[in-house]
């Protein structure tokens, strides 16, 4: 959809999508048995000439290995609005979705899942999309509050997360001593689920090696195109 076509669009159509899958999400783990494959995605922008690039990069679940990888760029089609940001991302992920050679079991977003003020961050979003699970694995808290005295500091310490006198993730240590990434539920997956997921690929760093090895490749992708 062209960008002057969304922006003549109110933005309460967007709401209402989001409201729908707020209803669709489904909190339960609908993981195959075992995962094989895991997938991070990631999308960069060329402020040159208004494109982004959507990546993903699939891994062995055991090994951490990079299996296969996909990314496609594209025009830029949906304005900067604060709360919908995934509708502006998720078009270039779904379009490197589907080049894959092999579909992963499960995706781990730098992005919020059900820790959104409409309860549908980018994780959620993807997850309906591409009707897989989905894990909200966060740098930055964007909605809720925790209790930062009681965390404690080894890896796999955690708070839970509260908006709204609900819990809608958590506050986890991925390593010793490291500021915590925001954890939520994205999609066909439980939040204790996805918890155990995000420290298992948490083997070296703060970050996924999911997302890591998506950031890698779109920043390299900025360099070469």
């Amino acid at each position: 959809m062209p960008m002057s076509s969304i922006q003549d669009k109110n933005l309460e159509y967007f709401y209402a999508l989001q409201e729908k899958m707020r209803r669709q999400a489904r909190m339960r783990d609908e993981l195959p048995n075992p995962v094989r494959y895991v997938a991070g995605v990631d999308v960069a922008y060329r402020d040159a000439d208004n494109t982004m690039i959507g990546a993903i990069v699939v891994l062995e679940a055991q090994s951490l290995e990079v299996v296969t990888q996909a990314h496609h760029q594209m025009d830029i089609t949906f304005p900067y609005v604060p709360g919908l940001f995934s509708f502006r991302e998720i078009p270039a992920i779904k379009a490197a979705y589907q080049q894959l050679e092999t579909k992963p079991d499960l995706i781990v977003c730098d992005a919020q899942g059900i820790a959104h003020p409409r309860g549908v961050g980018m994780a959620t979003h993807l997850g309906i999309e591409l009707d897989i699970s989905t894990i909200g694995c966060a740098k930055k808290r964007l909605v809720g509050e925790f209790e930062l005295e009681k965390l404690g500091t080894e890896k796999g310490a955690f708070q839970p997360l509260i908006m709204e006198q609900r819990e809608v993730g958590v506050a986890l240590r991925t390593r010793k001593d490291v500021k915590p990434m925001y954890v939520s539920v994205g999609h066909k997956i439980r939040l204790e689920t996805a918890i155990s997921w995000v420290l298992r690929l948490c083997s070296d760093y703060r970050l996924p090696e999911t997302t890591r090895q998506a950031d890698q490749l779109v920043n390299r992708l900025l360099r070469e195109i």
